[in-house]
């Protein structure tokens, strides 16, 4: 007998049938994506959706690695065309927080793309990993649609609303209640280094709201002191402060 034996679990990850492809039909209509126009290739399409744990070859990493290009690249053409004033430190600060794992995973949940996912037993247990399994899928999915069109106009199809509601939250609360999270996101994206938290006990009384103090230095120089009853807490000021005075210093 020629040609390679596949098993009935493998035949069936490598075709796409009419319920898997009416499935993926009705998810992308529930994303916005006008289908009549283009020409989507399932099998890739399947594959975006198929983790490693089931496949060694035929998994969604490649396509994730395209996903997260096209990702990055539709982000940056969003806030350059919303927000033509804003520096280049600023806008690179918020396409992070566009294109971050949290954001993609929140993304991925709101579409219910968990569902759609090809998981083996042990992968779908590891909660821990759902967070990356979800962002690392739709980057997959947004790959297929780039290669569908040889550009962003899907991803913007799709993501433009999502992008719009997002910068319009970081615009109005940069920090998003976790100034820490931001501070590090702005350093990275003006100086690519990260800020270095000095942080000790002032007294040990508990529960003094300046028991322990902060200082957070960026490139050789303090830019926000804090305090607080914790060390979270204390950093947490800090972040704010340094944050607050990075953002109004437009120098890099």
């Amino acid at each position: 007998m020629s040609g390679s034996f596949l098993s009935p679990f493998d035949q069936e990850i490598n075709s796409v049938d009419v319920a898997r492809r009416s499935q993926l039909q009705n998810w992308l209509h529930s994303l916005g994506i006008q289908l009549a126009s283009i020409d989507i290739d399932w099998e890739e399409l399947d594959q975006a959706l198929t983790h490693p744990s089931i496949s060694g070859d035929r998994n969604y990493e490649k396509l994730e690695f395209l996903g997260d290009a096209s990702l990055r690249l539709a982000a940056a053409e969003y806030l350059m065309a919303e927000l033509p004033a804003a520096t280049v430190g600023d806008l690179s600060a918020l396409r992070s927080r566009l294109v971050s794992d949290r954001t993609l995973a929140d993304i991925a949940h709101q579409y219910r793309l968990g569902e759609l996912l090809h998981l083996s037993a042990a992968a779908r247990k590891d909660t821990a990993a759902q967070q990356s399994q979800l962002a690392d899928g739709l980057e997959a999915v947004l790959g297929v649609l780039y290669r569908t069109t040889h550009n962003t106009d899907l991803v913007h199809q799709w993501l433009d609303r999502h992008f719009r509601q997002l910068a319009a939250q970081m615009l109005a609360d940069p920090a998003m209640g976790n100034y820490k999270n931001a501070l590090q996101e702005l350093t990275q994206a003006r100086f690519q280094v990260l800020p270095d938290y000095q942080t000790q006990e002032l007294n040990q009384i508990h529960g003094d709201s300046e028991r322990f103090g902060s200082e957070v230095w960026v490139q050789g120089r303090a830019w926000g002191t804090g305090k607080g009853r914790s060390i979270k807490l204390a950093e947490q000021n800090a972040a704010r402060a340094a944050y607050q005075a990075l953002i109004a210093n437009p120098l890099p």
